[in-house]
């Protein structure tokens, strides 16, 4: 994990904070917020709450109460120790792309299969820069819709050893992911003493929590997983064209929604969602590396510490059509303020293309290369006496070069960052080498990381239970 212990950049003034607070406490009093399932509405009505049908007029006071529940900060284990994360606090925890139909490889661009999602798996396994494969790397369409979520879950369990995401397309997806972690880790009583799985609850923006998601997240908090409350906003479509605005509905979304999870499950771990961006007031089409995109992460990261939340949002989203200048100048104009923000769980860190309709193989690459640069240029800068480097002043004197002094020497191989992808060379030597480009370099790395890539150890009983459990619940589905 990287721990950023840089200064945060905040844009909100206790003014602005201010108004913000008065605008979701009358959103959730007087609007309300619709819950599209029965026993949630259930639950706010017996805590007091009062409802009309699906929808429910929020106390902000009682938002509050409820969103105190949950912990500030807590830790998900991996099967190897060595990759447990904890959420909260300076905690950066980094997972790759999320929820792509299709895949783009060199210049192909088709449906996503199981074998591309085994291989993004492989790929998050490889690089110390992402701490999770995350969920949903691409939706394997060749696979059985009823059963697809076996296969993931268990390519997540076998070919990483690290935290990984739950299925939420229906309460019952849930149900088995909550079974194969139980299988992978010891049983009940282990994952709910410390979560093993991390999963992504979007509300339907605006204001409504749809069945599916809630069928998910009431069997995930009943056993205690952590569940990442994201309300999903594209101004201009699921939320009003302002960014104040958008910051409001969003906090309506996400409180409500942490509120209950406290309900179902008091104590339960939450991850303050964001997932904010505009559309293209032209075309309609959705927008992504945005200025506005930008300042709306800076603001939610700062209005989440307000509540006392961590938080996810960020990533390396864009909305280039392949792996050129576009996509990677658009996801740093949202990786970099991720960092700034100090976002604690990141999704769609590596591979995110196309609006994130597309999962790409070499933007996977050049995103990790991003990741690793913002570590560097996020750790603190150590200046002691010995850093200022007088001696090599003394040895190297006026007009000389310090290429072959001692100081130099003996800090050569570390004193810079080493680049994974960019080229250094001058252009003759750039020619000599191929005179491949960013993309055509990635797709080698991509190629050569997998080639040596490495299964981590699992028990074989262990294995062989998930195995039997996958091909149970096929049959039962009828696939």
């Amino acid at each position: 994990m990287f721990r950023n212990t840089m200064p945060r950049y905040e844009i909100l003034s206790p003014d602005a904070i201010a108004v913000l607070d008065k605008g979701w406490r009358r959103i959730v009093s007087e609007i309300g917020v619709q819950f599209a399932k029965p026993e949630a509405v259930d639950l706010f009505r017996k805590a007091g709450q009062r409802t009309d049908g699906e929808v429910v007029y929020l106390d902000p006071d009682f938002i509050l109460t409820q969103v105190a529940l949950a912990p500030r900060e807590f830790d998900v284990q991996a099967r190897n120790p060595a990759n447990n994360v904890h959420i909260g606090g300076d905690d950066m925890a980094f997972g790759a792309v999320y929820g792509s139909p299709f895949i783009r490889e060199g210049d192909v661009r088709r449906d996503a299969t199981l074998d591309d999602f085994r291989r993004l798996c492989m790929l998050s396994q490889s690089f110390p820069e992402l701490d999770s494969a995350g969920g949903v790397i691409c939706e394997p369409n060749d696979a059985p819709l009823d059963s697809r979520h076996l296969d993931m879950v268990l390519a997540l369990q076998t070919l990483t050893d690290k935290v990984y995401m739950g299925n939420v397309v229906s309460g019952p997806n849930a149900v088995d992911t909550i079974a194969m972690t139980e299988i992978l880790f010891g049983g009940r009583e282990a994952i709910e003493a410390v979560p093993a799985t991390i999963s992504l609850i979007n509300c339907n923006s605006p204001l409504r929590w749809d069945d599916r998601m809630l069928d998910a997240q009431f069997e995930y908090c009943a056993a205690r997983q952590p569940v990442v409350l994201t309300p999903f906003l594209l101004m201009g479509a699921m939320s009003p064209v302002s960014i104040p605005a958008a910051l409001v509905q969003q906090l309506a979304e996400a409180l409500s929604g942490i509120a209950l999870a406290q309900l179902i499950r008091p104590g339960c771990p939450v991850i303050f969602g964001s997932f904010l961006s505009n559309i293209d007031m032209q075309s309609g089409s959705p927008s992504f590396g945005t200025p506005e995109s930008g300042i709306g992460l800076l603001c939610t990261g700062q209005l989440a510490r307000h509540f006392g939340l961590p938080f996810r949002t960020g990533g390396g989203l864009n909305s280039s059509q392949t792996c050129d200048a576009q996509a990677a100048y658009e996801s740093l104009m949202t990786l970099l303020p991720t960092f700034l923000a100090g976002a604690n769980w990141v999704m769609h860190a590596a591979g995110w293309l196309e609006g994130g309709l597309v999962s790409c193989f070499e933007k996977f690459i050049v995103d990790v290369e991003l990741l690793r640069m913002l570590r560097v240029e996020f750790t603190p800068l150590e200046i002691d006496e010995e850093s200022l480097a007088f001696g090599a002043h003394e040895e190297v004197g006026h007009g000389g070069h310090f290429l072959g002094a001692q100081h130099t020497m003996e800090r050569f191989r570390e004193c810079f960052y080493r680049p994974l992808l960019s080229s250094t060379a001058n252009y003759e030597r750039w020619l000599k080498l191929g005179g491949r480009d960013a993309t055509a370099r990635a797709g080698e790395i991509c190629a050569k990381t997998l080639a040596g890539y490495e299964q981590p150890p699992l028990d074989d009983s262990i294995r062989a239970e998930l195995e039997d459990y996958v091909a149970r619940r096929r049959a039962e589905l009828g696939d």
